[in-house]
């Protein structure tokens, strides 16, 4: 008949056992949760950051645009160009205007940027309009990316 303490050790043994490989399966699981959410975290820095590059690069187009459309009140000049860069980006805008004998000028102004960064990001917005004596009316505008 085996002892009684015999058994006990036995049973004691295995129930370390138990708690080791328990201890080990939780530990794992947490170290692959932990490394779920460094991916997530990681997934939602990129998009930030092409977000952050898109606003961007639609703002320096803009700002191009309205660089060239300065000179559109000047009525002896035809086409305007302005470059411009900053720690943002560069933008870059033109404008076109077309007098006609009825006084009325059709006019297209052109502009574009870059942002700089780890998401270059290019940009272009188009304004197509007319003027009217001092009247400057855009009739269609276009952004993309």
């Amino acid at each position: 008949m085996p002892s009684t303490r015999s058994s006990f050790r036995a049973r004691r043994s295995s129930q370390r056992g138990f708690a080791l490989i328990l201890a080990l399966v939780l530990a794992i699981l947490y170290f692959a949760l932990i490394e779920l959410l460094m991916i997530d975290a990681s997934r939602e820095l990129g998009e930030a950051r092409r977000f952050r590059s898109r606003i961007i690069a639609l703002t320096l187009a803009e700002n191009g645009a309205e660089l060239a459309a300065k000179q559109i009140v000047i009525v002896t000049e035809t086409e305007a160009d302005a470059d411009e860069e900053n720690a943002q980006g560069t933008m870059t805008g033109e404008m076109r205007k077309t007098p006609t004998a009825t006084g009325v000028s059709q006019f297209t102004i052109v502009g574009e940027g870059e942002s700089k960064g780890n998401e270059a990001i290019r940009a272009k917005v188009t304004l197509n309009g007319h003027i009217e004596g001092t009247q400057i009316k855009i009739v269609f505008a276009q952004h993309t990316q």
